[in-house]
């Protein structure tokens, strides 16, 4: 049966660990940084767009900004807090103009966050408190053993860890339950499949995929020669220069199977992720209403294993790393 744009769309719900969510989440992080200008309107509008869709997850982090991102969804969902899994991620130190020094997984550096988070939001808990980045000079044994002071004391529901190794994360599932981990994984980027993922299948641990349109790359709808000097992906080695133009035949599959299911590439992008495991919620981002609704319709689609094989390629056909050299060493910690 060919996908039809207009059918009704019902986010059905998945659990990550000890949470129950939607099967989408909405990143938040273009909203106030990284893609260009922020987009604060029409970012709070896709918000509010997600929740009417039954899009309850929301992701934030202290670092989006930094720091303004929290303050502009907690205002986004203060009328409509019980509506929504709020998730928001800590782990660096900033300086006295809030610019990003280092990564600091301390104790110390844990409750301040929380307390700031807190307040930006105007929550009084986080639903998942994840440590954004591992820090290899404190052991995870302390940074967990902070977070779960934080559980103990109402502030946070469930935590998580992000880019974490199989290792880090056995390490940090003894000390306290890990919920879920947030790595990037997409069509182009399926490094977990190796360690992370049979790991969190193993010990009952959800996965949250990030950019998993590719940083907008998979939907065919942006430009690597058209990106602004404020847009991060600008010097993206998967976006920049010989990659970029080398990468465009990555799209044309994408939309080939688009074409047959009378969807979107962006649609086909998620619902490859989607069928990867019911403990797997994918988080895309967008600024845009209409391109909530969009992705939303992802939910409906089943992709043949025709369309698996040919899209199941495209990981081996991508040149360029996920990262320039000096963010790739905050990875896997």
């Amino acid at each position: 049966m060919r996908y039809n744009r207009g059918m009704t769309t019902t986010i059905t719900r998945r659990r990550l660990g000890a949470l129950e969510t939607s099967a989408l989440g909405l990143g938040c992080m273009s909203i106030s940084w990284a893609y260009g200008p922020p987009a604060e309107a029409t970012g709070t509008a896709a918000i509010h767009r997600a929740i009417d869709l039954g899009i309850t997850f929301i992701d934030t982090a202290e670092i989006y900004g930094p720091l303004r991102n929290e303050e502009v969804v907690g205002a986004a969902i203060r009328d409509r807090r019980d509506q929504v899994q709020l998730a928001t991620k800590w782990g660096f130190r900033f300086g006295d103009q809030n610019q990003r020094l280092g990564v600091d997984g301390s104790p110390a550096n844990a409750r301040r966050a929380l307390d700031g988070s807190l307040k930006r939001l105007g929550v009084d808990y986080i639903d998942l408190w994840y440590q954004h980045r591992v820090d290899p000079a404190v052991p995870i044994e302390e940074t967990v053993g902070a977070m779960a002071e934080a559980v103990a004391a109402g502030k946070v529901r469930c935590i998580g860890l992000s880019e974490a190794s199989a290792a880090t994360i056995r390490r940090a599932h003894a000390v306290h339950p890990i919920t879920a981990v947030q790595s990037e994984y997409s069509l182009w980027t399926r490094d977990p499949e190796r360690d992370v993922l049979p790991t969190l299948n193993e010990l009952g641990i959800g996965f949250v995929p990030y950019s998993p349109l590719g940083r907008g790359f998979l939907t065919g709808t942006v430009d690597p020669k058209s990106l602004g000097d404020d847009d991060w992906r600008k010097t993206n080695p998967r976006f920049a220069g010989d990659n970029g133009e080398q990468n465009l035949h990555v799209v044309a599959i994408v939309r080939e199977v688009a074409a047959t299911h009378d969807a979107t590439p962006a649609q086909v992008a998620l619902a490859w992720v989607l069928s990867h495991g019911e403990h797997i919620v994918p988080i895309f981002g967008t600024t845009k209403p209409e391109r909530v609704e969009e992705n939303a319709r992802a939910v409906n689609l089943t992709l043949t294993p025709s369309d698996r094989e040919r899209l199941d390629a495209i990981a081996a056909q991508t040149s360029g790393d996920r990262y320039l050299p000096e963010m790739m060493t905050l990875l896997n910690g």
